[in-house]
């Protein structure tokens, strides 16, 4: 059971859930399945280097300046600045999308993310919500949200993503990463402002 709970706390890293959104978004049946591949490409380039690769990248530097302890930031302190400099990538998404102005609602929806990633720093200062829950509650809300602004139906997808969360947010548990209330906090905070973000932007 722990080798498990790892392995979905890697398979569901919240710098990997904003791709899995995207991919989501050009899978669910709307006019952006029908995107260019050659526009999609270029929408995956510019998520997955500000979401994943470039947050990676400085990692080891942090290690070495003794800003976290280990890759696993366990203290809810340790997290501040790694979750503002990836705040910082995801704005520089965020831009680079908002100049091709290739959709309002994945630009939306990583402005969503940007704001959740940046209210999830400002809580660390003081407490350790759970990013992991974060992460899985907007990829349910984008799906949410998709329903609702255009009609399709995804409750297959939706269903998929809320078992998903439950078996996420309960490996987190299982680790003792987080206690139950920082879990479901965490939850909370990622779906209402993905869903909002995403539906009314």
């Amino acid at each position: 059971m722990k080798l498990f709970s790892k392995i979905l706390s890697i398979v569901f890293h919240p710098m990997l859930m904003p791709t899995l959104g995207l991919f989501f978004i050009f899978s669910a049946g709307t006019h952006l399945s029908y995107m260019p591949f050659e526009v999609k490409r270029l929408v995956y380039m510019i998520v997955i280097i500000s979401s994943c690769l470039l947050p990676v990248s400085l990692l080891p530097l942090f290690l070495q300046m003794k800003v976290i302890k280990s890759f696993k930031m366990e203290t809810a302190r340790e997290r501040v600045y790694p979750v503002l400099v990836t705040g910082l990538f995801y704005f520089l998404g965020y831009f680079f999308l908002r100049r091709l102005n290739i959709s309002p609602l994945i630009e939306n929806f990583v402005l969503s993310i940007l704001v959740a990633v940046l209210l999830a720093a400002a809580i660390s200062f003081f407490w350790k919500i759970s990013l992991h829950a974060i992460a899985v509650g907007g990829i349910t809300a984008v799906l949410a949200a998709m329903m609702f602004k255009y009609g399709v139906d995804l409750v297959l997808l939706v269903s998929l993503m809320v078992l998903i969360s439950g078996l996420t947010t309960m490996a987190r548990l299982y680790l003792n990463a987080h206690s139950p209330s920082q879990v479901y906090a965490g939850y909370a905070t990622g779906f209402i402002i993905v869903f909002l973000g995403t539906l009314l932007g």
